[in-house]
């Protein structure tokens, strides 16, 4: 019993390791008066893996509830991507 409680145990840690992170960066828009943003997300692994269409659909909904229209989503990418978009998102950076 021990065993197979400790196998268990192994199996989900390494399941865990296993979801990595993902994000995408995107530009959206408001209206009146006109205002555009370029921002990073971090999206799902299921997003991730459809590439920017499959990101499009999660990022919409969560910029459409801030008051802002997706435009498009330019890349899906790992957390090496992140440092050399931050300054270019600036106060957009993870915010939604």
């Amino acid at each position: 019993m021990t065993r197979l409680f400790l196998a268990t145990a192994v199996i989900l840690a390494l399941a865990g390791q296993a979801s990595a992170e993902c994000y995408a960066d995107y530009k959206a828009k408001q209206d009146d008066p006109l205002r555009l943003h370029y921002g990073v997300a971090q999206v799902s692994d299921a997003a991730c893996a459809g590439g920017p269409g499959a990101a499009e659909g999660e990022l919409a909904a969560r910029l459409a509830a801030g008051g802002w229209t997706l435009l498009n989503v330019l890349s899906v990418f790992g957390p090496e991507g992140l440092g050399e978009r931050k300054a270019s998102a600036g106060e957009y950076f993870l915010r939604f």
